[in-house]
């Protein structure tokens, strides 16, 4: 039993396990986070992408819809991700799910980087539905 072998002094069995096992949920949870932090950004990547192309279609539709869920969550949970709750119950000190996989600056400020960009989607396909309605 190698995980007892590495059980620091006085520590439990079950204690080491289950730190081990809150670890890999932490880890999975922080994974899983940044996989839905990627799916979205490419939807606000495309909304943004159709939006100065001109083109308000299904697919704009979809991928916006994809934007405005996940900015009804992130608002409706107090602006912070649903999934710090998480994070803290499984053992990080501050809650944090994007620390391994952005750098720091950057998810600090992800909200004020959105914020203009979704203002900016909004007004684009406004100005491409009025083109659209006038044809």
């Amino acid at each position: 039993m190698r995980w007892l072998i590495a059980a620091p002094a006085g520590a439990k069995a079950t204690e080491v396990r289950r730190g081990r096992s809150r670890s890999a949920e932490l880890k999975a949870v922080k994974a899983v986070h940044t996989f839905a932090w990627f799916t979205i950004e490419a939807a606000v990547a495309y909304v943004l992408y159709a939006g100065i192309r001109g083109r308000s279609d299904r697919k704009a539709g979809v991928a916006g819809a994809v934007v405005f869920a996940e900015t009804a969550i992130f608002a409706a949970n107090g602006f912070h991700c649903p999934l710090t709750a998480v994070a803290k119950r499984l053992g990080d000190a501050t809650g944090s799910v994007t620390d391994i996989y952005l750098p720091k600056w950057f998810a600090r400020n992800l909200p004020a980087i959105h914020v203009p960009l979704l203002v900016l989607a909004v007004a684009l396909h406004w100005r491409n539905l009025r083109r659209q309605a006038g044809k």
